[in-house]
């Protein structure tokens, strides 16, 4: 039985690389077809009796590692300076907006159909009104350059103040000056967590001389992140600022604490460890998505009861998306399609009490309205221009 594990576990790993490779020519992100890869061994697994376990308990474990680990990964790509202050500036208020914005637009329509009360209805909306970067950032790799750093920074900071919102409804029965005024307090006290960490773990990057010198820092990383989140502390901000240190020293090469960490030697173990964060991440959403295939129940799927909420949260999504890039006067093609639900989604899904659940925000809906966000996101992906061209178009 061990050993049948084992192969099953590496041709569908194997199978999910194959996938990843070959997504720059399909268009199709990789996403979609390990959903489709685990459901469809979820499916034979039924057929052929085969006694495999609850992996329902799993997911959040690995949803949770994902979401540091691809954060991580994602920050560790992006080049930070001065002349980026406006880009960011402009994509942090792009990833807020329609977070806030739908999130309360659908909280009135949960609240005028069931009994509940604001509060209640806004914590249910606010899983689907955030992007995922675990699908987003993988799925745009042919993407030019200037739209994959849009849409790492976007889904990001999306998932991150998404979590946070949520979070801050979720600890706070009553919302007030006072729970403002400690959530002020929480923000900077990871930033005050972060500074210091980020030194700590940078040095300690340099240093080592031991043989395994990455797999330490990454679990200290997951232990402050679990450590913080444990403290109800927003701990996303740490993986995104820590990233954005450790990929972005060369920009501070002239600062009194990284002198000493700019070497070249030093550079070298900065790229193997964004190398090994790289294969870790794939390995970790790979697993992911596909044991969240493989929990799909078919009739979840095609439950005809929240089709109608489906597409109109979907259309809905989308619409409030178009308007905000135009404001912000952004081209619309790709990027207007590329919103998918996924990873955050279903970890705060996940995370909402029994008490405070809705029957319309069900299984079935948070299924079609991850399935659907994807199949839009495959049919935007058709539709953009090669990497080479789009390259050359932002250069002129």
């Amino acid at each position: 039985m061990t050993l049948s594990i084992i192969i099953v576990l590496c041709v569908l790993m194997l199978s999910a690389y194959f996938f990843d490779i070959t997504s720059a020519k399909t268009k199709i992100p990789p996403v979609i077809l390990l959903f489709a890869l685990g459901w469809a061994v979820g499916q034979l697994a039924e057929i052929f009796w085969l006694g495999i376990p609850d992996l329902s308990t799993v997911l959040p474990f690995l949803g949770t590692l994902g979401l540091i680990l691809i954060v991580l990964e994602g920050s560790l790509e992006l080049d930070f300076d001065k002349s980026k202050v406006s880009f960011v500036g402009r994509t942090i208020l792009i990833a807020i907006i329609p977070v806030l914005v739908f999130s309360f637009l659908l909280a009135f329509a949960f609240i005028q159909f069931s009994d509940v009360n604001f509060k209640t209805a806004l914590l249910n909306a606010i899983p689907f009104a955030i992007i995922s970067s675990a699908i987003a950032i993988p799925s745009v790799s042919n993407l030019s350059a200037k739209n994959k750093e849009f849409v790492t920074y976007e889904s990001s900071l999306s998932d991150i103040f998404g979590v946070i919102f949520f979070n801050f409804l979720l600890e706070n029965e009553k919302i007030g000056a006072a729970s403002l005024g400690f959530f002020v307090g929480e923000i900077v006290m990871i930033l005050v967590i972060t500074f210091f960490a980020s030194i700590i773990l940078a040095f300690l990057l340099s240093k080592i001389k031991h043989p395994v010198k990455f797999a330490p820092i990454i679990l200290v990383i997951v232990l402050i992140f679990a450590i913080s989140e444990l403290y109800h502390l927003p701990a996303l901000i740490f993986i995104l600022l820590f990233g954005l240190f450790i990929g972005n020293l060369d920009q501070l090469r002239h600062q009194s604490l990284i002198k000493n960490l700019h070497t070249k030697s030093f550079k070298k173990e900065i790229k193997k460890f964004k190398e090994l964060t790289l294969e870790l991440t794939f390995l970790i959403r790979s697993l992911f998505f596909l044991v969240f295939g493989f929990l799909i129940d078919t009739s979840e799927l095609i439950n005809t009861e929240t089709l109608i909420w489906s597409i109109t949260i979907s259309v809905a999504l989308f619409l409030i998306r178009s308007a905000v890039l135009r404001l912000f006067k952004i081209n619309l093609l790709p990027l207007v399609f590329i919103a998918p639900r996924g990873l955050v989604t279903i970890l705060l899904y996940l995370s909402i009490p029994a008490s405070l659940g809705l029957g319309i925000a069900n299984d079935s809906l948070i299924i079609q309205v991850i399935i659907i966000t994807s199949l839009t996101m495959m049919l935007g992906m058709w539709t953009a221009k090669p990497k080479q061209e789009e390259d050359e178009q932002a250069t002129v």
